[in-house]
């Protein structure tokens, strides 16, 4: 019996499928994006780097010294004196900043507020001030000899506590700060929560649920995410607390040290210490120190969204 003959393949086949030649359409897309990101992220990055490893001596001009800057960090009492005191300040005032946010945005999102436009810009609009108008004006709320609090001493015979104190400076920042962020905060969580279907807040209160159990059990759980997202920004932001410190301590010299913050400690080590190098270890040590807890908090809250 004759065996049928197959036909011969094609040419194409017997050469194989021709290779695409590699487009490169998608990086004149985003090369311009990476270009930009290259020179004002990575470059300063790295450059901070560079000049950690370096020291500058009386003799011998910048020499090489590794990680021995790095080293002075990790046992100066001065940095971790401004770490902890950044650790201290968000412990406190993110959960306060946060709290308040949230309630804003769930009283605004009740839809029982009047005047829930005017409330909304007016809660957000302390954002929109520069912070260094923002410390200066409560710096001057807060001089007990020539703003708000020393005429009202001098108005009603009394002694308040002077807010720019060494004992309360921390907690007067504090409150610029959160005046500050309130509404940026507070933006977020009520975006998240206008995107909440509200046919589960319509089968919530068929079912018996009070408008505590809907927030208890829908909203706050809904909006995890953006509780999420703006807890790893507040910490990050109270991190690198600059702005607030520089400016008040003409007020408060007393009561704001040149390493009261680790920004503010990096900066006078660059600009009154002229210690560039162990300026740029200091940076680089912090910048670490803020990856780390933000991931730690980013890891944690993955897991109970999941």
């Amino acid at each position: 019996m004759a065996v049928p003959q197959l036909a011969a393949p094609p040419a194409a086949s017997r050469m194989g499928v021709r290779r695409r030649r590699p487009s490169f359409k998608g990086w004149q897309f985003v090369g311009p994006f990476m270009f930009v990101f290259a020179l004002v992220f990575l470059a300063p990055i790295g450059y901070a780097i560079y000049l950690s490893l370096f020291r500058n001596r009386l003799i011998g001009g910048n020499q090489f010294v590794g990680l021995d800057n790095y080293q002075q960090a990790l046992t100066d009492p001065q940095f971790w004196s401004s770490v902890g005191r950044v650790g201290l300040f968000l412990l406190v005032q993110v959960p306060i900043m946060l709290f308040l946010a949230l309630l804003v945005a769930l009283a605004l999102d009740s839809g029982r507020l009047y005047g829930k436009s005017f409330f909304r810009v007016s809660i957000f609009l302390p954002y929109a001030v520069p912070t260094v108008v923002a410390a200066l004006m409560w710096g001057f709320i807060y001089g007990s000899q020539f703003g708000l609090v020393g005429n009202i001493n001098d108005a009603l015979g009394v002694s308040l506590p002077d807010p720019l104190k060494p004992s309360l400076i921390l907690a007067s920042i504090g409150n610029i700060t959160t005046w500050e962020f309130v509404g940026y905060n507070m933006l977020i969580f009520y975006s998240a929560l206008q995107v909440v279907p509200k046919s589960l807040y319509e089968s919530a209160a068929i079912d018996g649920a009070g408008q505590w159990r809907i927030i208890r059990s829908i909203k706050i759980p809904a909006i995890r995410g953006a509780l999420v997202i703006a807890t790893i920004f507040s910490i990050i932001g109270s991190f690198q607390l600059f702005n607030e410190p520089a400016i008040l301590r003409n007020l408060a010299p007393n009561a704001i040290t040149s390493y009261f913050t680790p920004n503010f400690y990096a900066y006078s080590l660059t600009f009154a210490g002229q210690q560039f190098n162990y300026s740029a270890a200091v940076a680089v040590v912090m910048a670490v120190i803020t990856i780390i807890v933000a991931y730690v908090v980013q890891l944690r809250g993955t897991k109970e969204l999941g």
